[in-house]
């Protein structure tokens, strides 16, 4: 994946940027606009679509963006909290320094996205399809990828605690370098991820009870 650009100015759309005026609008179409230092309470965004869109130090509290398309999108201290997002579409996004917390976001399709030094928090992300995804320096807790599907995705640095994977399949996935595994259920889902041997004999006890193997001392 391409270098995520860690300052606005870094985007190759930064000159063109707009402030985002008013407040957004369902099937509302967003183009070079730049949201900064805002408030969204209960927004009212669902199908809108935001290309080449800048947000900082913004903050999404509960409200319905199911739906929204996201292409070539940066966001730096963004907060979503509460919010629907189920069935949306992220392509090209990188997400900075931000949180997701009891967030709905099943059915979502992320291509090329990053989230870096990031925290979710019961992120509910079942049956989403999830390609060239990167968790960098994040915090995953609680995070339900049920039935999910995972290709090319990478957690260097990043703290699995908790995270569901129940039905999940997964291919090219690399764990190695995650800074831990926390799996509570559905680690028979691994098959087609890629750990280190540090990893493996943490999760030989979870292999065990999914194989339904009895560890007994002699």
């Amino acid at each position: 994946m391409p270098a995520v650009p860690r300052e606005l100015a870094e985007l190759p759309y930064a000159r063109h940027l707009e402030p985002l005026r008013g407040e957004l609008e369902t099937e509302g179409t967003y183009d070079t606009v730049h949201a900064d230092d805002r408030e969204f309470p209960e927004p009212r965004a669902g199908g809108a679509r935001f290309v080449e869109c800048a947000f900082t130090s913004v903050a999404f509290e509960g409200g319905r963006m199911r739906r929204a398309r996201f292409d070539d999108v940066w966001c730096h201290t963004v907060r979503w909290v509460g919010t629907d997002l189920a069935e949306s579409s992220w392509m090209d996004v990188s997400v900075l320094s931000g949180m997701l917390a009891g967030v709905q976001a099943f059915g979502t399709t992320l291509r090329r996205v990053t989230f870096s030094h990031c925290k979710l928090d019961s992120v509910n992300w079942r049956s989403a399809a999830l390609r060239e995804v990167r968790f960098e320096d994040c915090l995953l807790r609680d995070v339900d990828f049920g039935e999910a599907t995972l290709t090319d995705v990478s957690f260097p640095g990043t703290v699995l605690d908790g995270v569901r994977l129940r039905r999940a399949r997964m291919r090219g996935v690399d764990l190695r370098g995650a800074a831990s595994l926390g799996i509570a259920d559905g680690v028979e889902a691994l098959r087609g991820a890629t750990i280190d041997q540090a990893q493996l004999l943490d999760l030989a006890p979870a292999f065990a009870q999914a194989l339904g193997v009895t560890v007994a001392a002699r």
